[in-house]
């Protein structure tokens, strides 16, 4: 989206809204709507496109909930409260604290810790405890599956083998959690032992033995993809954990979800991306061939961060190091023909490559960190003890209007 097209101006703004200049000042200076001064017009205002349409979309919601709520579905005004995440001003925060410095300074175990009960010191009592013990089914010989394939086939059966996982108490499913990441660390590395030690690590000592300091890029990049608010593996979690599933079954979900091509399936095209570009000469061709045949160029661009992906920013600022000549030519490119800025996928894949990690460990990654975002909702919806059950708005042939034969 261009400059242009991000902004709209104070009389667009209030027409979109329906509303008065002075109604639409009233907006602003309440904190409901975000203004900036026009370059080279600092008396004018203009006002995100992207707050314009979320108001809007508050306001109908309260007019008409049922006419509101499916565009609520898409991108739209909250659904669900949670403490958790808050996306504000392309920044990520979780519970208060700006995700981008946590992935800096803290620990893995550290922000499950912040994000499950407010604090990081719980961290050492919560991941305490034994570690579980793989299945024995024989999933880490399968060459033929992914690593978030393994901790499908994995987590389930682990599952049904802890019957304390079914205690929902706040605390004893925190400890679940802790037992969980570490069994999709083993599995996801592709490591026989569960060790007690470091999340981080384990990921490290599969996927680049001998080189403990990958360990810091890997835990970096598991915190900044812990949560993201409601997106649709989280709210999956949430429904399955209002009907007072285990931990283990919430996790299986959000897996499920996770994987599919629109969500965390998508670092697969960035990581397809990167391969058909081949050579950092390539790369502007490349995405101007994608664009003369109606292709997507993946990897670029978010919804919610219109000045772009801190997350990116900061998997890339760890990847430059490995200086991906190639990563830094498909972004050049992207920035010249659509003027576009990469996202989650893209840092995960360009982290993933300069590290020299197997294929497909992107998506991993973005699951085993997810899943710390998972238990916490889950231990929100455990603590609501309500079942989210939305009603449907039947489109099809009325009642009675049908003869039988």
């Amino acid at each position: 989206m261009s400059e242009k097209d991000r902004f709209l101006s104070a009389h667009e703004a209030a027409a979109e809204l329906g509303v008065t200049l002075a109604t639409l000042y009233a907006y602003a200076s309440r904190g409901m709507l975000r203004s900036e001064p026009v370059p080279g017009e600092p008396r004018a205002k203009r006002y995100p496109r992207e707050d314009v349409l979320r108001l809007k979309e508050r306001k109908e919601l309260r007019r008409d909930p049922e006419r509101a709520a499916p565009k609520a579905l898409h991108w739209g005004a909250p659904v669900l409260e949670s403490a958790i995440t808050l996306v504000e001003n392309s920044r990520l925060y979780y519970r208060g604290h700006d995700a981008v410095a946590l992935a800096r300074s803290w620990s893995v175990e550290e922000v499950a810790a912040l994000i499950w009960t407010g604090e990081r010191t719980a961290a050492a009592d919560l991941f305490a405890g034994e570690a579980p013990v793989l299945p024995d089914s024989g999933i880490l010989d399968r060459e033929d599956l992914s690593p978030v394939e393994r901790c499908q086939v994995t987590v389930p059966l682990a599952g049904a083998a802890d019957l304390s996982g079914w205690d929902l108490r706040p605390r004893a499913v925190m400890r679940t959690g802790a037992r969980i990441l570490r069994l999709l660390a083993a599995t996801a590395a592709g490591v026989r032992s569960t060790s007690s030690g470091p999340i981080a690590s384990v990921l490290q000592s599969g996927w680049a033995p001998g080189r403990p300091a990958v360990a810091d890029a890997l835990g970096a990049a598991l915190i900044l993809c812990a949560d993201h608010e409601l997106n649709v593996s989280a709210f999956t979690a949430r429904c399955v954990a209002s009907a007072a599933a285990t931990p283990w079954d919430v996790v299986s979900a959000g897996l499920a979800a996770l994987k599919g091509g629109k969500h965390g399936g998508y670092t697969q095209r960035v990581e397809a991306l990167f391969r058909e570009a081949g050579t950092a000469e390539a790369a502007r061709e490349t995405l101007a061939a994608r664009l003369r045949r109606g292709e997507e160029i993946p990897g670029f661009g978010h919804t919610l961060y219109p000045d772009g992906d801190p997350r990116a920013a900061a998997l890339l600022e760890i990847a430059a190091a490995t200086n991906s000549e190639l990563a830094t030519s498909l972004i050049e490119a992207a920035r010249e023909l659509i003027g576009e800025l990469p996202n989650l996928d893209f840092g995960l894949v360009t982290l993933a490559r300069g590290l020299g990690l197997p294929e497909r460990t992107p998506l991993a990654l973005f699951a085993l960190g997810r899943s710390i975002g998972w238990i916490g909702h889950a231990l929100e919806e455990y603590a609501l003890d309500r079942l989210i059950r939305p009603r449907a708005a039947y489109v099809g042939e009325p009642a009675g209007t049908l003869q039988e034969t």
